[in-house]
């Protein structure tokens, strides 16, 4: 496609091999975003067919939308921060109480430029994957870039973990 970085190319390569393999498992998708804001759910979408595996996207940016939408305690928002492996955990575990999917994502991290605290530098991005009857997973990467670059490896690395999930 005209225009498109080999990293874009990369991304949609993987949503494609997402898609077949959620499909061959029998797996619904639902994903749970925050400093991504959708863009997970946008290269999803991109696949043609994915009516059939994606099941649903939350973009819950705010504190307020994470708890109303996905069920995240104020006390872990309070204690943690949403940028944390607590709430990506909950954020998860929100998105498959509240979807009809068997497999969710959840992504909240500091893309920048600003918004960094001690201990909490830009490019710090929190993942959890869940899957039906477990716990979920959660981990942290530390990208670099400016903030479409830590967005965008943020997208991959998800669509990644995804595929390691649906492996498990």
């Amino acid at each position: 496609m005209a225009g498109e970085s080999g990293r874009e190319r990369d991304i949609a390569g993987l949503a494609r091999a997402l898609g077949e393999a959620a499909q061959a498992a029998g797996v619904k998708l639902a994903t749970a975003e925050s400093c991504t804001g959708g863009w997970l759910a946008k290269v999803i979408t991109d696949v043609p067919g994915c009516s059939a595996w994606f099941e649903r996207g939350f973009v819950t940016y705010s504190n307020a939308s994470k708890q109303e939408m996905l069920g995240v305690s104020a006390a872990t928002l309070e204690t943690q921060g949403a940028v944390s492996e607590a709430t990506v955990a909950e954020m998860a575990a929100g998105a498959l109480a509240h979807s009809r999917a068997q497999l969710a994502v959840a992504i909240s991290g500091i893309a920048g430029p600003g918004g960094a605290t001690p201990g909490k530098p830009v490019g710090m991005v929190c993942f959890a994957f869940a899957r039906e009857g477990r716990p979920p997973r959660s981990e942290t990467e530390y990208f670099i870039g400016d903030r479409e670059a830590v967005r965008l490896q943020a997208v991959g690395y998800a669509l990644h973990g995804l595929l390691d999930a649906l492996g498990d």
